[in-house]
């Protein structure tokens, strides 16, 4: 068996999901960078999609895309927000991707003839993608998360995976971080433990001991708490580490700092690395919670109902707004309400309307475009959002009734927004739009040149349709600026309009790479404008 080059810390979560195993994953990747060491994370997603982006946003949030263009699971954009690096997709797997490379090597004759099953092909798939990642890094640590919670019959051969990768390697180059929940009893008033006793014994069932418990609770455990946890649970009373109820997710690694979780993994792992210095990250926190404004932006888009549909986006205004000094509160307005009264938008300071896929709403995010020009508020418009302020445009300004964007309305007299010739049709969803990193350059004297303060950017996409080439010079003339423009000139990667205040729409998506420390510059002097 190929040696490894680095050691592994395997996260898991019990009792009830939702508890913010990705946040917690994504900072200890933070906490143990700080130290200096080289670090990646990775996603392990137990469902069969080979990749999130054909999964209903309601269901499971963001589709958050890396740079060489994979759709990942919400909690790699926390990875990168957390640890400041970009992953690739080495770093997220799924039993999809798993079963298909499987199926795949079976087809071929990999096994020689063999009776494929889960135990043991499956799982030494899972392990060699595991292992992968931290090849492709060279990280010495790799924290890699198991999605789900402890009892899913999805899951069980990823942690049968992870047990046999505990006994392959040194007892050293493996540890096991299992966080649960210790809720208060409302009609007591008290904690309980029993929750992560039950989650601890289904996980030693399995063959796997925590190295570290993390126990998420509402408020402080007592010392006596903590020894019946470490009692019942076999772990030293110092590896039962808490998570308090924080106001911000930024604030979870300190929190975990202040427990030692660093130092504690650190000696499991018998790793020596310098204290850690999360003094820029302390400070992030407090201009988070310490405001001197606040803005209200609203969020026209079709799934605001569901706010995971819009982590990245969310976070990035947070980002900008530490920056700026200012508290960033976000009315969620329906698109379709729009489509009924303009009026929901008014006394707003911004509005942002995301990307989206589906007809639905379509109108009301165009009308919120068209509001934000008439009415002199600053717009950001992002993917599908810059698709509609064009062809708000078209229609208010250069007197295109017919405008549309054939995604929608496929024999619209002037299809503004439209699949390119060379694009073909679109009957596989899954992987097929344009994803991941694309360059454009930026027009001198634009607001893009000004925010960015250089020529050529890098950003990522997730998209099919485009700005129809054929209207370029009819739009120019009648004022609105194309501001960004890919190297070879025929895809129209930023629009904004001249005599505005700020409007700006981008073809790409600039919140997948910003980060708490560096805020992107686009969400920065949008949040600037508005205050």
């Amino acid at each position: 068996m190929r040696a490894t080059v680095g050691k592994f810390v395997f996260v898991t979560g019990g009792v009830v999901s939702g508890l913010g195993k990705g946040v917690v994953t994504a900072s200890l990747g933070g906490i143990l960078r700080s130290s200096g060491l080289k670090v990646t994370l990775q996603k392990a997603d137990p469902y069969i999609n080979v990749d999130a982006g054909t999964m209903n946003p309601y269901e499971h949030g963001e589709v958050f895309v890396t740079g060489d263009g994979q759709e990942t699971d919400l909690d790699i954009g926390h990875y990168e927000r957390f640890t400041q690096q970009d992953l690739t997709s080495s770093n997220y797997l799924t039993t999809g991707q798993v079963y298909w490379n499987v199926i795949q090597a079976e087809r071929r004759g990999d096994y020689l003839g063999q009776t494929v099953q889960v135990v043991p092909h499956v799982t030494d798939e899972i392990k060699r993608l595991i292992r992968r990642a931290q090849e492709i890094t060279g990280a010495e640590v790799s924290i890699v998360e198991v999605g789900g919670t402890v009892g899913d019959i999805e899951g069980l051969p990823y942690l049968e995976a992870l047990r046999q990768m505990r006994d392959e390697l040194p007892r050293e180059d493996t540890a096991f971080v299992h966080l649960t929940y210790v809720p208060v009893l409302s009609t007591t008033g008290e904690l309980k433990t029993k929750p992560t006793q039950h989650s601890v014994r289904e996980l030693r069932a399995l063959g796997i001991q925590p190295d570290i418990i993390v126990a998420r609770t509402p408020t402080p455990l007592s010392p006596g708490l903590r020894e019946k946890i470490a009692l019942f649970c076999d772990v030293a009373v110092t590896h039962v580490v808490q998570e308090t109820d924080v106001e911000s997710i930024y604030e979870v690694p300190l929190v975990l700092r202040s427990e030692g979780m660093d130092e504690k993994l650190l000696h499991r792992l018998r790793l020596r690395a310098r204290p850690g210095d999360l003094t820029p990250w302390e400070e992030f926190v407090q201009r988070l919670k310490r405001p001197n404004g606040r803005v209200t932006i609203g969020i026209v888009g079709k799934y605001v109902e569901a706010h995971d549909a819009y982590m990245s986006i969310v976070e990035s205004l947070r980002h900008a707004g530490a920056a700026v000094g200012t508290a960033v509160e976000l009315a969620w307005i329906p698109s379709v309400a729009v489509e009924e009264d303009e009026g929901v938008l008014q006394s707003l300071d911004g509005i942002l309307v995301p990307g989206g896929f589906g007809e639905r709403g379509i109108e009301g995010k165009v009308r919120a475009a068209d509001y934000a020009r008439r009415a002199r508020v600053p717009f950001f418009g992002i993917c599908l959002g810059m698709q509609c302020a064009v062809i708000a445009f078209s229609r208010s300004v250069l007197g295109w009734s017919g405008a549309v964007s054939t995604e929608f309305s496929p024999q619209g007299a002037y299809p503004v927004i439209d699949l390119l010739p060379e694009q073909g049709g679109v009957e596989i969803k899954g992987g097929t739009m344009r994803l991941g990193e694309y360059p454009a350059r930026l027009e001198e004297g634009s607001r893009m040149r000004a925010a960015y303060g250089r020529e050529l950017i890098v950003e990522r996409h997730r998209h099919r349709y485009e700005f129809n080439p054929q209207y370029m010079e009819e739009f120019r003339r009648a004022g609105m600026k194309l501001s960004g423009i890919s190297p070879d000139g025929r895809l129209v990667e930023a629009v904004e309009l001249v005599d505005h205040p700020w409007y700006v729409g981008v073809q790409f998506h600039p919140e997948f790479t910003s980060r708490p420390l560096l805020p992107h510059p686009l969400f920065r002097e949008f949040v600037r404008a508005c205050v």
